[in-house]
C-alpha cells in the first residue's frame, strides 16, 4: 500500500515536496515512480527510483527541476519539486512494483491514491 501526499497550490517557479509512504515489509527490490496525470491527458512518468542504490530517472520535461530520493527508515520516498511551471499542474500519483524499473505506467503493480499539484502563472 503506498500513501502519497504533499500536494497543493504554488506559484510558477515556486517548489512543492511530494511523500510516497510504503507500508511494504522492505522495498529493497522494488522501484518507486511518480506519473501525473493533467485533465484529459494521459499518465506520464516523471521520476523513478531504485529503492537498492538510490539510481533515478527524470524525463527531459523535469529533469534538472525535480529530484527523487528516499528514506529507507522511513519507507517513503519525495518527489522535490523546483521551479514549477504551470504544465506541472495536475494530479501525482506514486507507483512501485518488484524486481524491474518500468518507464509506462502498464509496469506498476502498487498504487497510491494520488495527489493534486496546481501551478497558477
Amino acid at each position: 500500500q503506498l500513501q502519497a501526499s504533499g500536494g497543493g497550490l504554488v506559484q510558477a517557479g515556486g517548489s512543492l515536496r511530494l511523500s510516497c509512504e510504503a507500508s511494504a515489509r522492505t522495498l529493497s527490490n522494488y522501484a518507486v515512480a511518480w506519473f501525473r496525470q493533467a485533465p484529459g491527458k494521459e499518465r506520464d512518468l516523471v521520476a523513478v527510483i531504485r529503492w537498492a542504490g538510490g539510481s533515478t530517472y527524470y524525463p527531459d520535461s523535469v529533469r534538472g527541476r525535480f529530484t527523487m530520493s528516499r528514506d529507507n527508515a522511513k519507507k517513503t520516498a519525495y518527489l522535490q519539486m523546483d521551479s514549477l511551471k504551470p504544465e506541472d499542474t495536475g494530479v501525482y500519483y506514486c507507483a512501485a512494483v518488484d524486481r524491474k524499473t518500468p518507464l509506462s505506467p502498464s509496469g506498476y503493480y502498487y498504487w497510491g491514491q494520488g495527489t493534486l499539484v496546481t501551478v497558477s502563472s
